[in-house]
Formats: C-alpha cells, structure tokens, sequence
C-alpha cells in the first residue's frame, strides 16, 4: 500500500463519503495491508465513495472506475497508543507473507491465533500444536472496538503472545508475534484459516479451540465463583445483602476534558487514554468531538452558540457517566471559556474533573491538516474554523497542558494519567 505524504489529501476525492464503524475500519485496514478481501459494510452507497473514520479523515475510496472493487488507499491510519499498535507488530499481512516465505521451512509455517488467554492446558499443548519445523505466527486479533467488561482486550493478548513466542523461543522455535485488525462482530466469510495463508501460514490453528473440555468448564464457571462462596458463607438473607452491597460499590467517577485546535492531536491522546482505561479494568467512555457531531449533536451548526450548545451537550453526557463510578473521556475543540466553565460545573458535580489544554501550535496543526480542513478555511470554504476565521480561548485554568508536537502519545497520556490519579484515585 502506498500512502500519501503526511498534511496531503487527495483533490479528486467522491463526494460521496461513508464514515465507517469501528468494526468496518479494522475491515479496512485488514484488507488494505492483504490480509483479507474486502468485505463492504451494509448501506454502503452505490458508485465511488470515500470512506472516513470518525473524525471524517478520508482513508480510501471504493467504486471508482478501472478497479475491481476493492478499496484503494488515500490517507494513512490514524495510530494509537498501547502494545497492539507496535508498528513492529501491526505489520501489512504481505510484508510478514514474504518474509516467511524468505525464510526456510516457508512450507512448515504455522499460525496460531491468541484470541483469548490460553490456560495451561493449551500452553502445553502448543510444542505439540505447532510441530517440529517451520516459523510459528501467533496472530493477536485486535479490534477498535473496547472488549466487552470482564474480557482481556488487545493489549492483554499481546502481552500473552509475548510470553507464548518467548516459551517457543526458549524451545528452540523461531515464533513471531504479530497483531492482526479484526473486528468485534466479524462477518460471515472472514475465516482465519483464509487469513493465516494471507500472513504466510500453511496452516492456521485457533488456539482456544484445543481448550480441553475441564478448562472449557472451569473457566465458564469463573463468573460464578464469589457468589458461590457468598452462598456457601452466609444463610440467605445476609448473603443477599452482600451481594447488595457489593453491587453498588464503585469507585469515584472523574471527567477528563480535552481541548485544541484541529489537528492538535486530542483525539489520538483521549483514544489512548481510553483504551489504557479500559486495559486497566476502568470502564471509560469516549466522547469524541466528531462522533458525536453525528450523534448526539447532529443538525447543529458551528455558530457559536451551536457549538455552546455541542459542548454543554458533550458536558451533561459526560457528567452522568462520572456520577454513575465511570471515567469520560471527551476531545472536543470547545474554542470558548465560556462553554468550558459550564462543562466544569456539571462535572465537578457528579465526580473529578481535568481540564487537558493540548497547546500544539496553530502552524503544526496546520500542516497535518488531516482531512484538508484548514486549507479549506484558508481559501474561504469553511465559515468561522477555529483558530482561521474563528477565535480559540486558550484555557488559564487547564489542570495539564500538552503539545503533541513536542511529546508522544505514550509521555502525553503518562502525564494525564498522573494528573488523573490524583484528583480520582
């Protein structure tokens, strides 16, 4: 895949757009680097189309003339934080394809897919799974998408491939780890059988599939173990009221405010500040500024006082996560003191709140220009754009100040999360 220069977009775009799901991009980006065919998301439009993430950044188009219906690349994927976004492991399928088939015993290559921790049966039966020749792939489905509560996400599986290709290696076995994107709800005909000879593999086993039947059970038991114990403690009516306390114990909800300019790299901070939340066990929320531009705030202008009106709404939705023991994360530009005030007010009262200012500079932003906003505003086609044609507040009052230009992503959610576990715990 060839992509464009970074602060580039392409001038001949559709101007039919489709803002993709989180499960559609990973689909995307699955079948941009080879790793599988396309698999059109429902409702797509007939004819070309752009196809966007939420942000609206343009990341490749369908249905133009002369290709065979696949998507073709036009901007690159926005990248977060955490180990399932290693560059060194998210490798295109076609690149980890030709080295295994560079090396020897390219026929004797086997990939094992980690979707779940493997309990000690499967680890022991791994020697045994993978055989005595060829390179070992284990494959680390990773989706945008947050696992569901009580599950171990992406960056927890990579952990465990790390460990499983350091066992292999001890073993005298060359085994690579490597971080497939792969959607929550995959869709009928994605078989990773098919994707495993995409990456290289000859053969492909799903490493939870050889459970044994008693871990199987032992480990579908684990969500009843305290109540058990509960039971086997208590006669019935303390019991209850144990369980019932235990249910309402929560811990402090906070709210984590981001605010910049376009471009500032905000929503790339709030994105891995959730997910590492969410890796942690602490049930976060995202409240992207564009997402919810076509959601909660759809029809909404960007006069002012609609986007007063877009951050007060941001702020309420905010403020009653917090109020229930969860932790929002919300990325809006909200240019306004004004506006900012409000949400800090609503917030303060249902739990913590910090204000994050992410100070990059006007002239960085611009030159990232992602989406081709600001050259837009430059030649008079976006009325009132913030920081061009429309003013941007710098907060006095920010808890943390960060500008992307100067620090990662990883130091710039370090120092957020200090910041947070002060004031939340």
């Amino acid at each position: 895949m060839t992509e464009p220069r970074p602060g580039t977009v392409p001038s001949d775009l559709p101007a039919a757009a489709q803002v993709l799901s989180p499960d559609a991009l990973d689909l995307l980006e699955l079948a941009l680097t080879g790793g599988a065919s396309w698999f059109p998301p429902a409702g797509l439009p007939a004819g070309p189309v752009t196809l966007t993430d939420a942000e609206n950044t343009p990341l490749a188009v369908v249905g133009v003339a002369d290709d065979d219906g696949s998507p073709r690349a036009v901007r690159p994927f926005a990248r977060a934080a955490g180990p399932h976004w290693d560059p060194a492991l998210r490798r295109a399928a076609v690149e980890v394809r030709d080295d295994v088939r560079g090396g020897p015993d390219a026929d004797a290559a086997v990939a094992v897919v980690v979707a779940e921790p493997p309990t000690r049966s499967e680890v022991d039966a791994l020697p045994g799974l993978v055989g005595d020749a060829g390179p070992v792939l284990l494959l680390v489905p990773a989706a945008r998408r947050s696992p569901a509560p009580g599950h171990v996400g992406a960056p927890g599986l990579v952990r465990v491939a790390g460990d499983l290709a350091d066992r292999l290696d001890d073993a005298g076995r060359r085994a690579t780890v490597v971080v497939v994107p792969w959607p929550a709800d995959a869709p009928d005909g994605l078989r990773w059988p098919d994707v495993g000879a995409r990456y290289g593999a000859a053969r492909t086993e799903v490493l939870p599939a050889h459970r044994s039947p008693e871990a199987r059970d032992r480990v579908a038991g684990l969500g009843t173990l305290w109540s058990d114990e509960v039971a086997a403690l208590y006669p019935e009516a303390p019991a209850a009221e144990v369980a019932r306390a235990a249910a309402t114990a929560r811990p402090r909800g906070a709210v984590v405010f981001f605010t910049g300019l376009s471009g500032s790299g905000k929503s790339t901070v709030a994105r891995a500040l959730a997910a590492e939340l969410d890796d942690e066990g602490r049930h976060s929320t995202l409240l992207d500024g564009d997402e919810v531009r076509h959601h909660l705030s759809k029809g909404l202008g960007f006069d002012k006082a609609s986007r007063e009106l877009n951050v007060e709404r941001i702020g309420y939705v905010a403020s009653l996560v917090s109020s229930h023991g969860g932790v929002a994360v919300a990325a809006p530009i909200a240019p306004f003191a004004s506006g900012r005030a409000r949400v800090r007010a609503l917030a303060e009262a249902a739990g913590a709140f910090l204000l994050v200012h992410v100070s990059t500079p006007l002239e960085v932003c611009e030159a990232r220009d992602r989406k081709g906003l600001y050259a837009k505003a430059r030649r008079g086609e976006i009325p009132e754009f913030t920081g061009i044609s429309s003013p941007y507040e710098a907060p006095a009052d920010a808890d943390v100040v960060i500008d992307t230009s100067r620090v990662d992503v990883a130091d710039a959610v370090a120092q957020v999360r200090a910041a947070l576990d002060a004031v939340a715990g």
